[in-house]
């Protein structure tokens, strides 16, 4: 018999249970921190040096120069002529509707002038440079290239560099064509924490970026948390979620099927079910117990639902409720008769699917909205990643004469009250001043 938790919020202690289930930490494993540091090191002092040795030792492939790292743009054309055209079509569709979704997220630059004719606003500009992490060890992932970069060419993104692992040195065809149909820029064939890092400082072959985006294992998560300040990165992605609310009216074979949609990415990621219908629960686990069997990635199911799953008793919907914005999950499922009335009411989720014929897997692929979402109760204070976030804001200031000296009274005296003159002075030696004008 499948063995997952049950749970109910009846329970004394439950909030304890809760929280010893949903518990994880990306670069908790001290020797994991050890190795990514050694191997930043590596590649920030011996450069495509020390990235050939890497992909030797863990991708199993010798290149034998750093030209060899390098996927040629006509290459990722080539993938795309050469897919079956169903996958080529699924491509095209995919990015279509990411694309417009990601179209309405661009943030404008915007100013306003204030009675005195001081100038106040905002100046938004694209990142100059993007590097896309994309995994390749256990399974390919085109659908992760749409996600990251077409996002970052709706913000204007200047370059795009995409690195991928190719374990033994094989090419994925899908992940090229997802690429080329994505519009990356350039593509290396790296991974790992030594693809964090040369993205990160720059190897005299693969150049450095301001911002890195996309999942990885815990070697990557690990890489991206040391190498953030030198640039910025999206987040530190956790294994994947999803919590399902149902009012017990949903077949129970979708539920189950919902729960497994995640669970197969690795034996980490987490599903939940919380339902106010005991009977129901007990349907769900019998729809587990017999769809499991069939199921080509069981194994790893039936460990991510022992170890991490949940089948969860509320006393009501308000208390289901409840327990979501506590999860704060990645992927929230509201599989009930009438979503809308309720999803004000959610605080905390990375994306909320509504209604029984939604699906979280049609967010992992086609749906339009970012499939990059805040794991690991992160969902409290962060969102999706979206075109915003390869975006930068400016702070515009024109003072005018006159602004000039009413901001300045007000600014010398908060400057002196901390102690701190020259800004005072600085101020006050424009207020009202005339300054000449040149001929």
């Amino acid at each position: 018999m499948t063995q997952i938790r049950r749970l109910s919020t009846a329970d004394a202690g439950f909030s304890q249970s809760l929280a010893a289930l949903l518990a994880w930490d990306a670069a908790a494993d001290d020797q994991v921190q050890q190795r990514v540091a050694a191997i930043i090191a590596e590649v920030r002092g011996r450069g495509d040096a020390a990235l050939l040795e890497l992909t030797a030792r863990f991708d199993h492939w010798t290149p034998t120069g750093a030209a060899d790292l390098e996927i040629p743009r006509n290459r990722m054309a080539q993938a795309w002529d050469v897919i079956p055209s169903d996958q080529r079509q699924a491509l095209e569709a995919a990015a279509g509707r990411i694309r417009a979704y990601a179209q309405r997220q661009r943030l404008a630059s915007w100013d306003f002038t204030e009675a005195d004719g001081t100038l106040l606003g905002q100046q938004v500009a694209p990142l100059d440079r993007a590097g896309l992490y994309v995994p390749g060890g256990k399974a390919a992932y085109p659908s992760s290239v749409l996600m990251n970069a077409i996002p970052a060419k709706v913000a204007g993104v200047g370059e795009l560099i995409m690195v991928v692992p190719t374990p033994g040195g094989e090419w994925n065809d899908l992940v090229l064509a997802a690429a080329h149909c994505a519009g990356v820029d350039r593509a290396f064939a790296i991974g790992g924490a030594q693809a964090i890092a040369a993205l990160a400082y720059g190897t005299a072959s693969v150049p450095a970026v301001d911002k890195i985006v996309g999942p990885g294992n815990l070697y990557v998560a690990t890489a991206k948390r040391a190498v953030f300040g030198q640039v910025g990165i999206d987040m530190i992605a956790g294994p994947s979620e999803i919590l399902i609310l149902c009012d017990g009216a949903t077949d129970p074979d979708w539920i189950a099927m919902d729960l497994f949609s995640q669970a197969e990415h690795d034996e980490d990621a987490q599903s939940i079910l919380v339902a106010w219908d005991a009977d129901f629960l007990e349907r769900v686990a019998a729809s587990i117990e017999r769809l499991l069997p069939t199921m080509e990635r069981r194994a790893i199911i039936a460990a991510a639902l022992r170890e991490r799953g949940a089948l969860i008793l509320a006393r009501d919907l308000d208390d289901a409720v409840a327990v979501a914005n506590q999860v704060a999950p990645e992927h929230l499922e509201l599989s009930v008769a009438d979503p809308r009335a309720i999803v004000g009411r959610i605080r905390h989720a990375g994306a909320i699917f509504m209604g029984r014929y939604t699906a979280e897997a049609l967010g992992d692929y086609c749906a339009g909205p970012n499939h990059v979402l805040p794991t690991s109760r992160t969902a409290r204070f962060s969102s999706p990643l979206g075109v915003y976030d390869f975006q930068k804001r400016s702070s515009l200031i024109m003072a005018s004469r006159a602004g000039s000296a009413e901001l300045a009274r007000i600014a010398a005296v908060l400057a002196r009250g901390e102690g701190l003159t020259a800004h005072a002075r600085s101020a006050e030696y424009r207020a009202g001043a005339e300054y000449p004008v040149a001929p």
